[in-house]
């Protein structure tokens, strides 16, 4: 039985009645969620946070004799002079709750006597009340909203949703149909409908036309993800009258032949770079590597509607077909863009580097740039290949074979430092120009990419160490090293694969190299990129420097992308405030003293839009790659265990890199057992064992591009045939696959349909009675 996971509206209503009791065990208690539903509750309470609904308080640093800047007030109704004040529902400070003055907000809804809201609250000093308020939303005012696909109905509708693995459906009543047509994408929320008995009821709020049109595919992990995709007219209209930076106040660049090297589609540019050897004497065969960044700082000042805006959305997101991205274009695509042949306005580190590969030295400057040419990967790589185009003829000798040269005399230092080295190659989806997949690849490493890749790691290193010395307040990317329970975890996995791994020492990525090189070549390599990738931590974003362990670096910030992450915008801030660098800015531009204050709540904040990008981004994904092998299914496929669950195990396909789930139901005629600290299921009569990282054949079952979801039927493991279990569960579907052939209803309809299962699951509820 499936727990069930409060909504967030549930437990909003919970902590505005229960002040007291609003901690994560407290709910927890209330709502009756034990064990790995922790888990969900957790990314819920993290998601209301994120969005401003609540604010996480340690009982250490809380003064409770203030109230909290995002707070639940109870409406108290005007007074004799038509003022609105309300009262903070937790009040746990000494004295009398103090009032808040409920200030006006154009086109917010009005507010009744009694009213429990959410309000964005600042103390005020002189006034005889204590703080002013500004509303969010009223609690209980913001239904749960549902992406799906709207079903017509004599009876009015029924909604599918969209989500992967979820197979509740929501009934539509004829006056909540809002004019959507059958087989449409549209988003609804819950309706105030009694909903007792029956089907729970939903009101359709926004169409969103044709789920298979190829648009839609990113569009629905933009809603479900809750994506801001659209920008509020002021924070356009403050980025349409910027007006480009002079050469007031900076060092002039543009003599310097920067370049841009990107892939061949990048949206935007907002990095390049230029190396020369080194004419200073006291570093023999050393060169001078310059990184240029896009000075975002410039135009995107502390406390504006654009930084507003931006910490909101605190990354870009990048999906096949389109981009939301952190600025609007104005910036992004042109003014923060270094394009070629224009003057730009740059943040630019010179670094030295011996020729050990070593940085030995470096300085920052703001400066105005001039991109001397825009390349791709390809191109570059080519060029230094032998194949020159016309483009980069004149540039080789002067621009890109010291750029090369340098860029090998860093793989020395690389190989002394030992960052982790997995191999795991990226998918890149191709859309044709109707906007359907067209081709799924796995793109190649050139030297040119590891070049670009490594020159932005010297910058961010160079960025926290320069910040570290000014004793400047920023954020740091840090990674820590794995907990000691994934380590043991990935260790059984490698003695189980025949390989060793050392323990009782400090960890390091070199230890973990060893064992990928072992792996490497062998059947086990990718199990074992898999397994110590599972074993890493998640990065994040926070003010205290605990290391990057993935880098093998002490000191690790990110200051080469401010276009597209609100991390590196912080990083831009405080080396300008570092330096006293005057820009031409309209205001201060430097780090504030809000953004010093707030650098563990950014830090926490872009955390979570970053790994929310993240989960829209492989969302998308999945969806284009069910969409690109739904007219594949029949056929018979080559992948590898990538997973095992209670309920099954996941395949990833070894041409496309899809996952596709094996459901254990299928497995044959006897029951497995799941095995998590083996990660194995295992059947309790033939003793057939799944496990990760066994080439496995399968059959492709059931492809739903519109959840992304795929199903495959398991026809041998290692190139043996399945052994047949006795006793347990049936798999009738199992002894037909094997004959070849699809099995057939008495309608001529193939199984596996949502509405056949059901009539199935009724059937045999039946034949027990």
């Amino acid at each position: 039985m499936t727990m069930r996971i409060p909504s967030k509206d549930e437990i909003l209503a919970w902590i505005s009645d229960n002040p007291t009791q609003t901690s994560k065990r407290d709910i927890s208690r209330a709502f009756g969620i034990k064990g790995a539903a922790r888990i969900d509750l957790k990314r819920i309470l993290r998601e209301l946070e994120s969005e401003g609904h609540l604010q996480k308080r340690k009982k250490t640093y809380r003064d409770p004799g203030k109230l909290s800047p995002v707070s639940v007030l109870k409406v108290a109704g005007p007074d004799a002079d038509g003022d609105l004040f309300a009262y903070p529902q937790d009040w746990q400070g000494e004295g009398a709750a103090p009032r808040v003055l409920m200030l006006e907000k154009p086109g917010a809804p009005a507010l009744a006597k009694g009213a429990n809201i959410l309000a964005r609250v600042q103390e005020v000093q002189g006034e005889d009340h204590g703080y002013n308020g500004v509303l969010i939303r009223q609690i209980g005012s913001n239904p749960q909203r549902i992406l799906g696909i709207f079903r017509k109905t004599h009876e009015g509708g029924r909604l599918f949703p969209v989500e992967k693995g979820s197979d509740k459906e929501w009934k539509i009543a004829p006056d909540a149909v809002n004019g959507a047509r059958d087989g449409e994408l549209v988003e609804a929320e819950r309706s105030s409908a009694n909903t007792r008995m029956g089907l729970p009821s939903a009101r359709v709020v926004d169409r969103l036309g044709d789920p298979s049109a190829p648009k839609a595919v990113s569009l629905i992990a933009i809603h479900q993800h809750g994506i801001p995709d659209a920008f509020p007219d002021e924070v356009v209209a403050e980025a349409d009258v910027a007006v480009a930076a002079g050469l007031e106040g900076r060092e002039d660049l543009r003599d310097m032949a920067l370049v841009t090297i990107d892939p061949h589609d990048a949206r935007d540019h907002d990095d390049a770079c230029f190396a020369h050897v080194d004419d200073d004497p006291n570093n023999p065969d050393g060169y001078v590597v310059w990184v240029a960044i896009a000075d975002v700082a410039h135009y995107v000042t502390p406390g504006s509607e654009l930084d507003h805006e931006a910490r909101k959305r605190g990354n870009s997101s990048y999906f096949p077909d389109r981009v939301v991205p952190m600025l609007p274009d104005r910036l992004s695509g042109d003014l923060c863009s270094l394009h070629e042949g224009v003057d730009r306005a740059c943040i630019a580190v010179r670094m030295q580097i011996n020729s050990d590969g070593q940085k030995i030295g470096h300085r920052f400057t703001r400066g105005l740039m001039n991109s001397h040419a825009s390349l791709n990967y390809q191109e570059a790589q080519a060029a230094i290949d032998g194949d020159v185009n016309d483009k980069c003829k004149p540039l080789l000798s002067t621009v890109l074979e010291p750029l090369f040269a340098a860029w090998r005399c860093t793989l020395k230092a690389r190989a002394e430092r030992q960052p982790l080295e997995l191999d795991l190659p990226e998918r890149k989806i191709v859309l044709g120009d109707d906007g359907k997949v067209k081709s799924v690849a796995f793109t190649e490493r050139l030297d040119a990419h590891k070049l670009i890749e490594e020159f932005m790691v010297l910058a961010n290193v160079a960025a926290a160490e320069e910040l570290i010395e000014r004793k400047q307040p920023l954020l740091f990317r840090v990674h820590e090293e794995p907990s000691a329970v994934k380590l043991e975890a990935l260790r059984e996995t490698a003695i189980a694969s025949g390989l060793t791994m050392a323990k009782g020492q400090v960890l390091k990525t070199a230890h973990l190299n060893r064992l990928l090189t072992q792996a490497q070549d062998t059947d086990h390599a990718e199990l074992i990129n898999i397994s110590t990738l599972r074993s890493m931590t998640q990065a994040y974003y926070g003010p205290d420097n605990f290391g990057h362990f993935g880098l093998a670096l002490r000191s690790y910030a990110h200051f080469t992308s401010p276009i597209r992450r609100y991390a590196d915008l912080i990083v831009h801030r405080a080396l300008v405030s570092g330096h006293g660098w005057k820009g031409a800015a309209a205001g201060f531009d430097g780090l504030s003293p809000q953004d010093e204050a707030q650098l563990i709540e950014t830090g926490t904040q872009i955390s979570e839009t970053e790994r929310r990008s993240m989960t829209a981004e492989r969302d998308t994904t999945d969806r284009y790659l069910a969409a690109f092998l739904s007219e594949r299914v029949g056929n018979e496929l080559e992948g590898r265990i990538s997973g095992i669950a209670r309920f099954g195990a996941f395949v990833r396909l070894t041409e496309t890199g899809a996952d596709g789930l094996v459901p254990v139901s299928t497995l044959g005629r006897e029951y497995f057992r799941f095995d998590a600290d083996e990660q194995s299921l295992i059947g309790e009569s033939s003793g057939f064992r799944l496990t990760i990282g066994l080439p496995v054949t399968v059959r492709l079952a059931e492809a739903v591009p519109v959840t992304g979801g795929l199903r495959v039927e398991l026809l041998a493991v290692d190139g043996k045939e399945i052994p047949r279990g006795r006793g347990g569960r049936g798999s009738r579907s199992f002894s037909s696959k094997r004959s070849g052939k699809k099995p057939k209803t008495k309608s001529g309809k193939t199984p596996g349909t949502r509405p056949e299962r059901k009539t199935s699951r009724k059937v045999m509820r039946k034949r027990k009675k």
